[in-house]
């Protein structure tokens, strides 16, 4: 599993090499192209591991149809919503490679507001990842209230006898 998560990070390693050599020479198609099928790419797995590995949904088996079987939040429209923004905020960026432009607003702008929806997007995916950890955690028995400490301390033996 490790490797599968390595492999999403080097996509997306890739995808920005790509981005940053079609920065520098835009009329190259070869790395138009290889910009366009990285960046996707990336996109692509980058949400597919947010919500089956780290937020443990589209489960088709479960009692809760494309969820898990435990929620949390009591109203499962919210993890709809949450799934359907992940997914648009995780393209969203895709805009600066594809050259769709914003005329109305400077570069720069565009840049910033992009920025700012992947910090939305990563809050939010936090909290569903956080959620997720705490079943697995509760549900395989995995968490304890307190961590036993490493040695022994007894307060007697500091007294001289």
């Amino acid at each position: 599993m490790q490797g599968w998560n390595g492999l999403k990070y080097f996509i997306t390693i890739v995808a920005v090499c790509m981005r940053t050599a079609l920065s520098l020479d835009k009329t190259n198609l070869g790395w138009i192209i290889t910009s366009w099928i990285f960046s996707v790419a990336a996109a692509v797995v980058g949400t597919y591991w947010d919500l089956v590995y780290d937020w443990g949904l589209l489960n088709r088996k479960s009692k809760n149809r494309w969820l898990r079987d435990k929620l949390l939040v009591p109203n499962k429209k919210i993890y709809f919503l949450a799934i359907l923004l992940n997914i648009l905020l995780r393209f969203a960026w895709l805009q600066t490679v594809l050259g769709i432009g914003l005329e109305i607003l400077h570069r720069q702008t565009v840049t910033a507001i992009v920025a700012c929806l992947e910090i939305i997007r990563r809050g939010i995916w936090n909290f569903f990842r956080l959620e997720n950890e705490h079943l697995n955690n509760v549900g395989k028995y995995r968490a304890f209230k307190t961590v036993p400490l490493p040695f022994n301390y007894d307060e007697d033996e500091d007294k001289d006898e």
